[in-house]
């Protein structure tokens, strides 16, 4: 504590609840588990947003895992390198850097299977009301990436 910081009694085990429920969220999410997976650690209107053309339209937590999910159809191969998490005690959230990885090989994209490969730097900054995810923000370079599985 700083001086003349007042302790806040609790806040560790709120603080670590949420890193946990963050983790479990990010791994559910990534590896394509969808809402089925992802639903415990969320709001049941859970928000999301990214400035990125491909999850236009993409307004809800709820979506957005389901895209995740459906991802992994033309990229069966698709992980997560974890790069980076960290909880903000001050503003109730976490922020977690990760680089995805996969291949184009099945079905599923906007074109026939390209056989690129994608390496997608993101961010996803998640915030918490109590111990369950309310709006989730994703910071990604659609564009590129789209560009690098030959998508556009």
């Amino acid at each position: 504590l700083s001086i003349g910081q007042e302790p806040h009694y609790g806040q560790e085990n709120n603080m670590s609840s949420i890193k946990e429920a963050a983790e479990r969220f990010f791994d559910a999410c990534e590896t394509g588990g969808g809402w089925e997976s992802c639903k415990q650690f969320c709001h049941a209107e859970a928000t999301f947003s990214a400035q990125a053309g491909a999850l236009e339209g993409v307004e809800t937590l709820e979506s957005y895992t389901e895209w995740m999910k459906g991802l992994l159809t033309p990229a069966p191969d698709g992980s997560y390198e974890l790069r980076s998490f960290a909880v903000d005690e001050d503003r109730n959230n976490v922020t977690a850097y990760a680089i995805f990885r996969g291949t184009h090989t099945n079905d599923g994209g906007p074109v026939p299977p390209t056989g690129k490969e994608v390496e997608a730097d993101y961010v996803y900054i998640m915030e918490f009301e109590g111990e369950q995810i309310r709006h989730m923000t994703k910071v990604w370079n659609n564009v590129v990436r789209l560009k690098q599985l030959g998508w556009m």
